[in-house]
């Protein structure tokens, strides 16, 4: 694959019905984050990974705890193990800082993506996945997009699943 590997992943990934965003630094991703939820009017509190707990959540005005999602967190903000230009995917690798939950219960995800973490093909993710972790996590899962059926007279449905929206934050 040629050309901006990040470039082809947010045209793939808004072609999927994702929202994106890019900042220099991941400094900069709480106030992002904060500029996403206002512009949708959208609750400022819910779960993060605990692996970005060190991010300013608070100046941002943002109330997000380190943990798990309940059930009734509105949002969850989560990082990515890796993601593919090719489709526009998030890759994400459970584990005890990054907790699967809070992707998948909140209505709302935001994933905060490293632009060095994307690359071409899902083959290179699982090589990238093979090399760093030596043994795969309990779950990866893979999102192309916010959760969708057409169970019903084949139209489609958002949310039906898992989250309505799914906003990424491309960093750097």
């Amino acid at each position: 694959m040629e050309g901006d590997l990040a470039a082809r992943f947010r045209e793939r990934a808004e072609a999927s019905a994702s929202t994106t965003d890019r900042v220099a630094t991941m400094a900069q991703a709480p106030a992002a984050v904060a500029r996403y939820l206002e512009s949708l009017q959208l609750p400022k509190s819910g779960c993060v990974w605990p692996r970005l707990a060190q991010l300013d959540w608070d100046t941002a005005g943002l109330a997000f705890e380190p943990r798990a999602a309940r059930s009734d967190d509105p949002v969850g903000v989560s990082g990515v193990f890796c993601a593919i230009a090719e489709t526009g995917t998030l890759m994400l690798c459970s584990g005890p800082e990054t907790p699967a939950a809070v992707s998948l219960l909140p209505e709302t995800h935001v994933a905060i993506l490293p632009a060095q973490r994307v690359l071409a093909y899902m083959e290179d993710a699982w090589d990238l996945a093979r090399a760093e972790l030596g043994r795969l996590p309990r779950a990866v899962n893979f999102i192309s997009g916010p959760s969708r059926t057409a169970d019903i007279e084949q139209t489609i449905v958002l949310g039906a699943h898992g989250p309505y929206r799914v906003h990424i934050v491309l960093v750097g």
